[in-house]
């Protein structure tokens, strides 16, 4: 390459990386204002999860229209063509972060004309957990540390341990008191999404350890920290 195509070349990597970064915390922000939608029972933030779901769907389209643009003209290798490679596949999964934060939303104004269960408390803690963990997967991203994807990954089990015994609660409490299943049903979709999205995040996270350590671990033992 000469210098000024080779600036080219990176300045559009640098700018597939921020692309990513920002969708990645538009994702964060729905996913922490629609649970804020059925904390509150605040209809207005739910619509407003709702409307901008919009946007990161234009953020998945531009986003993939680069990343292929950069691989039909760049020709890249090694190390950058995993970077893109594996940036079609982060766009894909947090897309689908964004429409299950939507799917929460929707589920808020449903349950929020309603009286509340004694399960909102464990289910804010399932977000929690949630929310932690895609944090934690975002920042592994940006700064290209296979070790705290890594652990991203191994927290995912204690999220699919929290959302099992929520899960069990809410049935036991619709068994018990069969009025309140216009409550729970809503409630064990907004546990079904966030358990879904923690394994997207789980996702992003094996992303992260391909692109660091060319080393495929979606199906394998995790390797150990260097």
């Amino acid at each position: 390459m000469t210098n000024h195509t080779s600036k080219d070349f990176e300045s559009e990597l640098r700018t597939l990386r921020e692309r990513l970064a920002t969708m990645g915390g538009r994702c964060e922000q729905q996913i922490a204002t629609a649970m804020r939608a059925l904390a509150d029972g605040d209809d207005e933030l739910a619509r407003q999860v709702i409307s901008a779901d919009a946007t990161i769907d234009r953020d998945e389209s531009e986003i993939d229209e680069l990343a292929l643009q950069i691989l039909a003209t760049r020709q890249p290798v090694a190390s950058d063509l995993r970077f893109i490679t594996m940036s079609l596949k982060f766009v894909t999964d947090l897309e689908r972060i964004g429409d299950l934060a939507t799917g929460i939303a929707k589920r808020a104004r449903e349950l929020n004309p309603l009286p509340p269960l004694d399960q909102h408390q464990s289910l804010l803690m399932l977000a929690g957990l949630v929310q932690r963990n895609l944090r934690a997967a975002l920042d592994s991203f940006v700064a290209r540390d296979a070790d705290r994807a890594t652990l991203v990954i191994t927290a995912d089990v204690e999220i699919d341990r929290v959302n099992a015994n929520l899960f069990a609660e809410l049935l036991a409490h619709v068994a018990s008191n069969p009025s309140t299943v216009t409550r729970v049903l809503p409630l064990t979709s907004v546990c079904r999404y966030l358990e879904r999205i923690g394994d997207h995040v789980k996702n992003l996270a094996e992303q992260v350890v391909y692109m660091v350590r060319a080393t495929d671990v979606r199906h394998r033992p995790l390797p150990r920290s260097t």
